[in-house]
C-alpha cells in the first residue's frame, strides 16, 4: 500500500475510534417529573374579600391565603347566641316555677296532714260519744236517765259524725289538690328539660358557626408553590369552589418505566441518577431514590421510551428525587440511571 492511502485508512480508524470512545452509555429508563398537586377550595360560600396568592408563589404550611366575607355567618351566630340566652332566662324562670309549686305542695301535704290528725281526733271523740250514747239509751231503759240526757248524747254522737264526714272530705279535697299541685311540678320539670335541650342545640349551632367563621379565613394547607389560581378578589365562591393549586416542587417524582428484564434489580430504596438537560448541550444529575416499584404491568406509554424497545409491557416506578434549587419542572423529561 502507498504511504498516502495508509494515512488516510488510519485517519478514518482514529476517528470511528474517538466517536466510539464518545458515546455516551444509554440510560436504564426514561420518564417526566411529577409532583403531589393539591387543590385548595373554599370551605364556605360568600363573597371573596381578600385573595394574597398569586402564580409561582411559594407559600407555607398555615399560611393564610384569603378571606371569605363571614357577616352573614356572625349574624346567624349572634341570633344563636339570643337563642340561647332566652333558653337559659326561660330555665332560671321555670327553676323558680318549681321552687314555688313544691313549696305550695308541701304546705298542701302539710295541711292533709292536719286534717288527717284532726280526723283521728274527731274518730275518737265519736268513739267516747257513741259509748255515752248507748250507756245513756240503758240508763233511759231501766227509767235511770231522762229523756233529755238521752237527746244529748244522741246529739253529741250525731255532731261528731257529721264533722267526721266534713273532715274526710276535706282530706280528699286536699289530695285532689296535692295530686294537681304535683302534676304541675312534673310539667315545668318536663319544660325545664325541654329549654335545657333548647340550650343543648344552641350552644351545639354557636359552636357550628364558629368552625364555619373560622374557616371563612382560607388556609395554606402545606408548604409548596402555587401553580395556579382559579378564582379573583370580590367573586362570590361557592363551599368545595377549588381557588387555587399547590405542589411541593421541593421533592418531586420521577415516573419512569422500565421492562421485565431490568424489573428484578430495580428495588425500592435503591439509588438512582435523574439527569436532564441544564442548557447549553451540558446535563445536570441529580440523586434520587425507587420509592415506588409497580406490581403490574402494562403497555408502553405513547411519550416513553425505553432501552429495550422491542418490549411491549413495562412496569411503572417513581423516583423520588430532592428538587432544592428548583431545577425539575412538573412535565420534564429525564434520563434514569439506577445505581448498581
Amino acid at each position: 500500500m502507498r504511504p498516502q492511502f495508509w494515512g488516510l485508512g488510519l485517519g478514518i480508524w482514529a476517528l470511528g475510534f474517538a466517536a466510539a470512545c464518545n458515546q455516551q452509555p444509554q440510560p436504564d429508563a426514561y420518564g417526566n417529573v411529577e409532583a403531589t398537586e393539591v387543590i385548595v377550595s373554599s370551605e364556605v360560600g360568600g363573597q371573596l374579600t381578600t385573595f394574597t396568592v398569586d402564580e409561582g408563589q411559594m407559600v407555607t404550611a398555615g399560611q393564610s391565603a384569603g378571606t371569605v366575607d363571614p357577616t352573614q355567618l356572625t349574624l346567624q351566630r349572634g341570633q344563636a347566641v339570643a337563642q340561647r340566652d332566652a333558653a337559659v332566662s326561660r330555665v332560671s324562670e321555670i327553676s323558680n316555677q318549681v321552687q314555688a309549686l313544691s313549696a305550695q305542695g308541701d304546705a298542701l301535704q302539710a295541711q292533709r296532714n292536719a286534717a288527717v290528725a284532726q280526723r283521728g281526733a274527731l274518730e275518737s271523740q265519736r268513739e267516747i260519744a257513741q259509748r255515752n250514747r248507748e250507756r245513756t239509751q240503758r240508763l233511759f231503759a231501766q227509767q235511770a236517765a231522762t229523756a233529755q240526757q238521752l237527746d244529748q248524747a244522741e246529739r253529741d254522737d250525731r255532731v261528731l259524725q257529721d264533722q267526721i264526714k266534713a273532715q274526710e272530705e276535706q282530706i280528699e279535697a286536699q289530695g285532689r289538690q296535692i295530686a294537681a299541685q304535683t302534676a304541675q311540678v312534673a310539667t315545668a320539670r318536663q319544660q325545664q328539660r325541654t329549654a335545657q335541650t333548647q340550650i343543648a342545640a344552641a350552644d351545639a349551632q354557636v359552636a357550628q358557626l364558629d368552625d364555619r367563621i373560622h374557616r371563612s379565613t382560607i388556609t395554606n394547607p402545606g408548604v409548596g408553590t402555587v401553580l395556579v389560581t382559579y378564582v379573583k378578589p370580590g367573586e362570590v365562591v361557592q363551599a368545595g369552589q377549588p381557588l387555587y393549586k399547590i405542589a411541593d416542587m421541593g421533592n418531586v417524582d420521577v415516573r419512569a418505566y422500565v421492562t421485565e428484564p431490568q424489573l428484578a434489580s430495580v428495588k425500592i430504596g435503591k439509588q438512582a441518577r435523574v439527569n436532564v438537560d441544564a442548557g447549553d448541550k451540558q446535563r445536570q444529575t441529580l440523586t434520587g431514590i425507587v420509592s415506588w416499584v409497580s406490581t403490574q404491568a402494562e403497555f408502553t406509554p405513547t411519550p416513553i421510551q425505553t432501552r429495550d424497545e422491542r418490549a411491549d409491557l413495562v412496569y411503572a416506578v417513581k423516583v423520588r428525587v430532592s428538587n432544592p434549587n428548583g431545577v425539575l419542572k412538573i412535565g420534564m423529561p429525564v434520563d434514569v440511571e439506577f445505581v448498581q
